[in-house]
């Protein structure tokens, strides 16, 4: 089961200092890129939750 993608929770999605926008790192394809230009990307095949404290808690 694919979760539902929220760019803004996901590790491929950064920003951009000298372009002062946020992108998406995956080498997306015309199709992907379409929907994720127009915000309907609902199952990103590339999602990958940012969890930053995923680390320390495998530590604990």
């Amino acid at each position: 089961m694919k979760t539902k993608s929220n760019c803004d929770c996901c590790i491929n999605y950064l920003y951009d200092e000298e372009y002062g926008s946020y992108y998406c790192q995956v080498n997306l394809d015309e199709d992907e890129m379409l929907r994720f230009i127009t915000k309907s990307f609902s199952n990103c095949p590339y999602f990958q939750f940012n969890d930053e404290y995923k680390t320390v808690r495998k530590q604990m």
